[in-house]
């Protein structure tokens, strides 16, 4: 299976406002010492606030489904595993699990749960909790060990073993499923209606903050749209959507240029922006995309 690339999610969590957030290394609220946040991480995290909050649930009830819809919903996962694991079958990736020597530790499951960036170990907690008897449970201490690290102290010989073991388990696959929209699908597909955004650019937020990770940082989700808002007004502002679109995936673009492990802009140039330049914001099947080198069709 080939990778896209790690999810750069955050490590450190600061509490502010009632919202949690997260930073990845070198990505702190402020770097002056004894000053708050600047007004370009202020507004990062407002947005995420927006993304995560309950506060808009009432506008949001309102607005028609979109990627939130199940139909929509199961064709985001066929794009994301095409990028990810050259595939549309997704729901064979629960036990998938890899270094892919990104220096983010072991790659794993449906949306690319990495040892070294959070998730994962929040993942494996919150399901240990549910379930104290599970087969990954005893590797928690390692988990917490190498958290921020590619460092596999603690977790060989045995951890991929026991990870594919558990996602043969119910459980274990609803519980990465629920991790997966309450950080990634459910703060995305919000945000983006939010921003005025059709299905189509709900999609695109949603692989942006798969890839890059919901961090407040300049190289994190809100920082890529922060960027993205400030040359072009989002369709909530009064822009207009293909524009609007079409600036974010520059800046998405330009970030995977930035990193080694990212430099395949297939996702973007011959998918994303393929649907984008052809009209299709509602992202309608039927679809073709190739990614990689490798062509994929939905019929419709």
């Amino acid at each position: 299976m080939r990778r896209g690339g790690c999810l750069l999610f955050a490590v450190v969590p600061v509490v502010a406002t009632a919202a949690v957030y997260f930073f990845t290394p070198g990505q702190s609220e402020s770097e002056d010492t004894g000053r708050g946040p600047s007004a370009s991480q202020q507004a990062r995290q407002d947005a995420k606030a927006k993304a995560e909050d309950t506060a808009d649930d009432e506008l949001i009830a309102d607005l028609p489904p979109g990627l939130a819809a199940p139909d929509k919903k199961e064709l985001a996962q066929k794009l994301v595993a095409s990028a990810e694991n050259s595939t549309l079958d997704w729901r064979a990736q629960y036990g998938y699990i890899e270094d892919i020597g990104d220096g983010q530790g072991y790659t794993a499951g449906i949306i690319g749960f990495c040892t070294g960036t959070h998730d994962l170990l929040v993942l494996v907690e919150r399901y240990t909790k549910a379930h104290p008897d599970n087969g990954l449970a005893r590797y928690l201490p390692a988990l917490r060990k190498v958290d921020g690290t590619d460092s596999h102290e603690g977790l060989d010989p045995g951890f991929t073993a026991a990870w594919k073991a558990e996602a043969k388990v119910a459980a274990f696959r609803r519980a990465q499923d629920t991790e997966r929209d309450r950080v990634y699908f459910d703060p995305a597909v919000r945000l983006a209606k939010l921003d005025g955004l059709g299905t189509l650019g709900q999609f695109i937020y949603y692989d942006a903050m798969v890839l890059h990770g919901p961090g407040t940082g300049p190289r994190g989700f809100y920082g890529l749209r922060e960027r993205a808002v400030s040359e072009a007004d989002t369709p909530a502002q009064g822009g207009k959507e293909k524009a609007y679109l079409d600036i974010f995936l520059d800046v998405r673009r330009k970030a995977m240029k930035s990193k080694d492990s990212h430099r395949d802009t297939t996702r973007i140039d011959t998918a994303q922006r393929r649907f984008l330049y052809d009209g299709n914001l509602s992202l309608d099947a039927p679809l073709q995309w190739a990614v990689y080198g490798e062509t994929f069709r939905v019929p419709k």
